[in-house]
């Protein structure tokens, strides 16, 4: 018994002396938790990144300098150069006078419409009244222009002569429509009533819608 006390009591002494001579166990090093952040749900270290754009330089957008010179007095009077009217090439290149004559434009502007709405009046059976109001303004029209080229070349176009022609046709059958409405209740569908019953009428009409297409033709070829 006495020898179990005395080998502790050795024991003992002996690692005093050991922790006295240095041999002491080593503290672990502390790590510095205060710039390292965990993602809550365990998605790993999120820490401090390095500033890296002191490195690299950004480049300027540069200006471009126009290619032209600007003109300050643009809008000044003195600057723009008048139209040269005079100069006949200019007037027929650029401004491409009309070379029509005012014969030509007025059967453009005036005749060929006044003959298409009286063809329309035919084609759809208009009473008499409207028929023969539209072949009165036309027959007015040529009349007017016969006294406008009295003693002129135009008298002896083709397209004048045709003119005169449907003129005269289409006033005779808007007499007899006129003469029809009058009297046909009073005469019989013989002899002279012959001449007013709707037939005859309707073929009258038929003669001068052709007429008058023939002439819309030769009136859009003048020159």
């Amino acid at each position: 018994m006495k020898k179990f006390f005395v080998l502790l009591i050795a024991i003992t002494l002996t690692s005093s002396s050991c922790f006295a001579w240095g041999w002491k166990k080593k503290d672990t090093p502390k790590v510095d938790t205060s710039k390292v952040e965990v993602q809550p749900d365990g998605k790993g270290y999120v820490g401090t990144l390095p500033d890296v754009s002191k490195n690299f330089k950004t480049s300027e957008p540069q200006k471009t300098k126009p290619m032209y010179e600007e003109s300050k007095n643009f809008n000044s009077s003195q600057e723009i150069k008048p139209v040269p009217r005079d100069n006949p090439a200019f007037v027929n290149i650029i401004l491409k006078e009309d070379k029509r004559s005012p014969y030509v434009n007025e059967l453009n502007a005036d005749v060929i419409p006044q003959l298409e709405n009286l063809l329309l009046c035919i084609e759809k059976k208009l009473d008499v009244q409207k028929f023969n109001a539209k072949v009165f303004f036309f027959t007015q029209t040529v009349e007017y222009m016969q006294n406008e080229y009295e003693g002129k070349p135009e008298i002896n176009f083709i397209s004048f002569k045709k003119l005169q022609e449907l003129s005269n046709h289409s006033k005779a059958v808007a007499t007899l429509r006129q003469e029809a409405e009058q009297y046909k209740p009073y005469l019989a569908y013989t002899g002279a009533g012959y001449l007013y019953n709707e037939n005859t009428i309707n073929q009258q009409l038929d003669y001068l819608k052709t007429e008058i297409e023939e002439t819309i033709v030769i009136l859009k070829e003048a020159k």
